[in-house]
């Protein structure tokens, strides 16, 4: 069983930045494909950003094209921790944002059912 657990999130203006956390445990948490998603009130969850495990020290960041160039994901394993930087942020990006652990092999880090463990989910509230 993996632990999955974000932090970060609260209210910000437009234009600003905050920084999520995700702490996950295990001992091959270097491995582990983590994602980010996000679910607005009344719509369904969806993908923002992955950071996947490609064999050595190589990783492979993935954006959804709503936050490409905005939001920055990035691990460090000796915390087995991922962040997601948000920069210039929208009201639109309003919603709770959820970390997700992959465990073992897996293609396909877009979509919500490749992910094994999910957090409880932090919320973010861009106001205009």
């Amino acid at each position: 069983q993996v632990q999955v657990v974000e932090s970060g999130g609260g209210l910000v203006p437009a234009g600003g930045s905050l920084r999520l956390s995700c702490a996950a445990s295990g001992r091959t948490f270097s491995r582990y494909g983590m994602g980010w998603f996000r679910q607005a009130v009344g719509k369904e969850r969806e993908f923002v950003s992955a950071i996947s495990w490609s064999g050595g020290s190589t990783y492979y960041a993935d954006y959804a094209d709503s936050v490409k160039g905005r939001f920055t994901i990035s691990r460090e394993n000796a915390k087995n921790t991922v962040y997601l930087q948000m920069n210039s942020l929208k009201p639109e990006d309003t919603a709770v944002y959820y970390c997700a652990a992959a465990v073992g092999y897996h293609t396909n880090y877009r979509a919500l059912s490749e992910f094994d463990y999910w957090g409880q989910g932090t919320r973010v509230t861009v106001s205009s």
